[in-house]
């Protein structure tokens, strides 16, 4: 794919789902999410990545609580 045609991707290679949120642990996204991410708008990937700090964190408190 030409560099100039390349999609933006959160993906860090980390592809394992958090057991209780079932969202990926490397990059935050959902399975759907996942697979349908060639196929997304700009504007949707955007969207979606806008979240994904949030989903990070989330899980890492998630983890933090259930360790208690």
């Amino acid at each position: 794919m030409p560099a100039d045609t390349a999609i933006e991707t959160p993906c860090s290679r980390v592809c394992t789902l958090h057991p209780r949120l079932r969202l990926c642990i490397g990059c935050g996204r959902s399975v759907d999410e996942i697979a349908r991410w060639v196929e997304m708008k700009p504007v949707e990937r955007s969207e979606i990545m806008a979240r994904l700090s949030a989903r990070l964190s989330a899980m890492g408190d998630a983890d933090a609580t259930q360790a208690r």
